[in-house]
């Protein structure tokens, strides 16, 4: 139990920390903005990625291993995309309530696209979160559990043991500002 525990941190805070590197790209490499600081906490991670990624292994890891066809076609990957879809906009969406609530607004803007709702949610986004959340589950998830089964315990109770402590210092340090 201990395991799976430090398995599921070690798992948030890496996907906290690709999607800020995700975010950062997009900010400096695609939009040409200049970096800044993606995340709400200090540390090089998006948390709300951590949360979605987390949400995502636990709702649709089990429709991802089942096989669903209509007819000959085999329809689980469109039903996991949709699934993806669904999920991520709505999280998205309560972190941006959360965000407002705690801080007076939320880190990003969609007004500029179609089919947005108060600039919080958007369908051009929507579908980006839904392509990278089957590179997610299909591709990511697999390699990170292969290689996290490869770590001693020791040193991987070490390696989430130090991460957490870090952590908590962000998160402290946040709540004290």
């Amino acid at each position: 139990m201990k395991r799976k525990v430090q398995e599921y941190f070690f798992y948030f805070m890496l996907y906290s920390m690709i999607g800020w590197i995700y975010e950062v790209f997009l900010e400096v490499v695609v939009y040409r903005w200049g970096f800044s600081n993606r995340g709400v906490l200090f540390g090089p991670y998006c948390v709300i990625y951590g949360f979605g990624a987390l949400i995502l292994i636990f709702t649709l890891g089990g429709l991802q291993k089942k096989k669903i066809y209509l007819g000959k076609i085999l329809a689980t990957p469109l039903l996991v995309f949709v699934g993806i879809v669904v999920i991520t906009t709505v999280v998205e969406l309560i972190g941006s309530y959360i965000m407002e609530f705690t801080s007076g607004g939320w880190m990003w803007d969609y007004t500029r696209f179609a089919f947005n709702f108060q600039g919080r949610i958007a369908l051009n986004p929507s579908i980006r979160f839904g392509i990278g959340g089957m590179i997610f589950l299909y591709v990511l998830q697999p390699l990170f559990v292969r290689l996290t089964k490869k770590i001693p315990e020791k040193a991987f109770s070490v390696l989430t043991g130090v991460l957490a402590v870090l952590f908590i210092i962000d998160v402290a340090a946040l709540i004290l500002k």
